[in-house]
């Protein structure tokens, strides 16, 4: 899909440790100066992610829960929700090792791509301080409603 043999499947039972792995690599730098030990940064993440892993699948039933691929080995997360009226960007997270490759901003215009056959706006919640969002604003994302921690970005095509 991507290209430089990065592909997607869906996420099966087996995949929740890896993708636990996803979210405590992009928590760790926010959690760093905490001073808890790798224990308790472990069991804090792990609850935190249980939670969001509910709420993803409480009010996003018909989300694809995805595992990005490069070369057989997952290597991060796209959560997309085609809906009629947009796609969602639910949450998409590389493993530390991968950022910076250019693998987040070619899935992300794959789906742009998709969204603009279609005729469709793309949204997606980011946190305010997230460093991915010089990549979201240079693809065209612009924020539609600020909040107090996460932000709801916009993209439509350019008519």
């Amino acid at each position: 899909m991507t290209g430089a043999g990065v592909t997607l499947r869906p996420a099966t039972p087996a995949d929740r440790p890896f993708l636990l792995r996803v979210y405590m690599d992009a928590r760790a730098a926010e959690l760093a100066p905490t001073g808890w030990t790798p224990e308790q940064k472990a069991a804090f993440c792990a609850s935190q992610f249980a939670g969001q892993d509910a709420h993803y699948r409480q009010y996003y039933p018909d989300c694809a829960f995805l595992v990005i691929e490069r070369e057989g080995r997952p290597i991060g997360r796209l959560y997309r929700d085609r809906r009629a009226n947009e796609i969602r960007v639910v949450d998409i997270a590389l493993l530390e090792s991968e950022r910076g490759k250019g693998v987040g901003g070619r899935l992300l215009q794959a789906v742009l791509d998709e969204a603009a056959a279609a005729g469709l706006p793309v949204r997606m919640h980011v946190e305010r301080f997230n460093p991915a969002r010089r990549l979201y604003e240079r693809l065209g994302f612009r924020v539609e409603a600020a909040g107090e921690v996460h932000d709801l970005l916009l993209w439509q095509k350019v008519i």
